[in-house]
């Protein structure tokens, strides 16, 4: 938010709305150092949100020359909004470099086990063989379409709000704002058009989904009667309290976890784009602590998945041993496609946007 008051200040001063040095003095108080973070939590529950403790605070901060300056005809709201993209943004730069690297991962598998058999399963039980390249191609392209609308997201709904009371401000300022922080400049504002926080949202939520079904396949693989694949890591990884025998699938467990939290956020976040008129009552405060837990959420379960699939333990006897089981009782059959449609999913690899 501090970040939001300095850049609407510097804006405010190139636009010859307030003075030059009232603007530097804000934009020198803008340090989070100075302020006291649990204070202001505590007095935000007398306002209903946190910007007006904020700003009063800075207010006392920068003097009285420069005080009347201070949030020049922004809304809380536009503070807030704008400072929830810039976390968001910054929130996303791990996260798609995680899930790059899962992707990445997949690809290799995808490419290293063209000929590797194994039995296709459907609705949980053996159905044909099919390449294990080309089940973690499946993995690859699932996390590669959802990545590619989060980052189509990031790059097009990650925008900041200036649109002052009721929407109708002169957009010159916002567009500076939004050009020094880095941030997409909106036809209109979006106060009470939540599009923008929803297409973030549902972005996320996809590519935990995506992430969620790699996780489950390997647990299921990792199952002591199947054996198939496992995770990596070695050491007591994965231990049982109980029984001394187990190994159990970690880094699966844990996407599976966080992504099964996801999915409520998201509809959360679509139930609250109903808003009233010009600012909402209720809708738009349930977002703040939704969309940080979506971030926070999908963020983990892109970490754990990036490991599971780097780490990721392939055995290909024991696949085969499964494919021939399947062969003794009469079910036999190719690869089919498998290699071309393997090289269509790496090719997708190769060109997909960062």
């Amino acid at each position: 938010m501090l970040d939001v008051e300095a850049a609407l200040a510097r804006a405010c001063a190139s636009e010859g709305l307030v003075p030059r040095e009232a603007a530097d003095a804000i934009a020198a108080a803008c340090d989070a150092a100075r302020f006291d973070a649990a204070a202001l939590g505590q007095a935000a529950a007398a306002f209903a949100l946190p910007v007006i403790p904020l700003v009063r605070a800075l207010r006392e901060v920068v003097g009285e020359q420069a005080a009347p300056y201070v949030h020049h005809g922004a809304t809380s709201q536009d503070v807030l909004d704008t400072a929830a993209m810039l976390v968001a943004r910054r929130a996303l730069v791990p996260l798609v470099e995680d899930a790059a690297a899962a992707a990445g991962a997949a690809a290799r598998l995808a490419d290293a086990h063209r000929a590797t058999v194994v039995v296709g399963r459907t609705l949980l039980q053996r159905a044909l063989p099919t390449s294990f390249g080309l089940k973690a191609a499946g993995w690859l392209i699932g996390i590669e379409e959802t990545l590619a609308a989060l980052v189509a997201a990031r790059d097009t709904a990650l925008a900041v709000q200036m649109g002052g009371p009721v929407g109708h401000r002169d957009p010159s300022v916002g567009e500076r704002v939004a050009a020094e922080l880095g941030l997409v400049e909106p036809v209109l504002a979006w106060h009470a058009n939540r599009v923008r926080p929803v297409a973030l949202a549902a972005a996320l939520g996809a590519l935990a989904g995506a992430l969620a079904k790699v996780a489950r396949d390997v647990a299921l693989f990792a199952q002591g009667e199947v054996g198939e694949a496992r995770e990596g890591g070695g050491g007591e990884r994965g231990g049982s309290s109980a029984m001394a025998h187990k190994r159990n699938p970690v880094a699966s467990v844990s996407v599976i976890a966080c992504a099964t939290r996801v999915p409520g956020l998201v509809a959360t976040m679509l139930a609250a784009m109903a808003q009233e008129h010009e600012r909402a009552a209720g809708g738009w405060q349930a977002e703040w602590g939704t969309q940080v837990e979506l971030l926070r959420l999908t963020g983990s379960a892109t970490a754990w998945a990036r490991e599971l699939l780097e780490q990721l333990e392939v055995d290909p006897e024991r696949m085969r041993a499964h494919v021939a089981q399947l062969a003794e009782e009469g079910v036999e059959g190719g690869l089919g496609a498998s290699d071309e449609l393997i090289d269509r999913a790496l090719l997708a690899h190769r060109a997909a946007p960062r």
